[in-house]
């Protein structure tokens, strides 16, 4: 998902035994509580190498992840070995979708550690109990869109509890269960020309079609698309997908979608191809007077597409 990981993080929690004066494994995670300490290159730690200093740096106001994630002041290069600001932000813009979704209330504080850690004498890496909880919360959404959790986020590379680090603070121990009347991720986005070019952006597909017929098997929804339809963005489709074009909603066996109410008219079906299968990503009622929807269609291909990961583009939080 990110293009680079760098050294195996578990290469680098040897220094967190090291005493800090701070414990924040149970620290509160807002600015005015946290200590700065004067930062001290760690380039001696095993396993480790820098070619530029660590240095303490102002979280600018365009990295939006997480410049209000409750501190002002971050170490660069960060624990995901980006070594620029620039790599950062756009390393970092890839996930800000995601905290739209809320998969789980400390998905800011579990990311920012990692891309945008507080300053302090030593690297703080999350606890192993925090990447769980929010892996377990969110990683489901991110499957919906054929994205596993990524291995650069494995959980066992981070530090038991009972080690200095960063644990759970805002949200339970356990993972975040969605209510069930949750609305299907693929049937929430907004139906704004904006949000709907950025997900056609994202998007390795776009079809005008009807619906034939629907099914559910094994936890998710298969749509299957009536014979007359209208390739908007054809992408790495081939002739097979397209004669009998067959879309997968994972994890959605049981969320409502009021799109799909009433199957009578045509949509807008926005997907990408993985795994040998056609996943749906977007679907929106084709409404012919919709100003929004006509404006998305005409420049959806001069529209200029965001650094935003495109499996978690789609409505804002209310």
């Amino acid at each position: 998902m990110l293009p680079r990981q760098g050294n195996a993080l578990g290469t680098v929690l040897l220094g967190l035994g090291l005493g800090l004066g701070l414990a924040l494994s149970r620290a509160p995670a807002t600015g005015q509580e946290f200590d700065y300490y004067s930062w001290q290159g760690d380039s001696f730690q095993p396993g480790r190498f820098y070619a530029k200093p660590t240095q303490c740096v102002d979280i600018p106001a365009d990295l939006q992840l997480c410049h209000n994630v409750g501190y002002k002041r971050m170490r660069l290069p960060n624990l995901l070995e980006h070594e620029s600001m620039a790599e950062v932000k756009q390393q970092a813009s890839s996930w800000v979708p995601l905290l739209a979704k809320r998969c789980h209330s400390d998905t800011q504080l579990f990311l920012c550690s990692l891309f945008a850690p507080v300053c302090l004498e030593r690297p703080i890496y999350p606890c192993r109990s925090l990447c769980e909880v929010v892996r377990d919360s969110c990683a489901p959404i991110m499957e919906s869109y054929g994205f596993p959790w990524p291995d650069m986020l494995n959980c066992n590379n981070f530090p038991f509890d009972n080690d200095l680090c960063i644990a759970v603070q805002f949200g339970n121990s356990q993972a975040t269960q969605p209510p069930v009347s949750k609305i299907c991720t693929q049937c929430e986005m907004e139906h704004k020309a904006d949000g709907m070019m950025e997900q056609m952006c994202s998007s390795d597909f776009v079809v005008k079609m009807r619906i034939k017929e629907i099914k559910r098997e094994n936890g998710e929804r298969r749509l299957v698309a009536a014979q007359k339809k209208k390739l908007l963005k054809l992408g790495p489709l081939k002739r097979k997908d397209t004669k009998k074009l067959v879309l997968y909603m994972k994890n959605a066996g049981t969320c409502p979608c009021p799109q799909l109410d009433n199957l009578s008219g045509n949509f807008l079906v926005m997907g990408r191809k993985a795994g040998g299968r056609l996943l749906l990503l977007a679907l929106y009622p084709w409404e012919k007077k919709n100003k929004e929807m006509k404006f998305a269609v005409k420049f959806m291909f001069s529209y200029p597409c965001s650094l935003h990961y495109p499996s978690f583009y789609g409505a804002e939080p209310h």
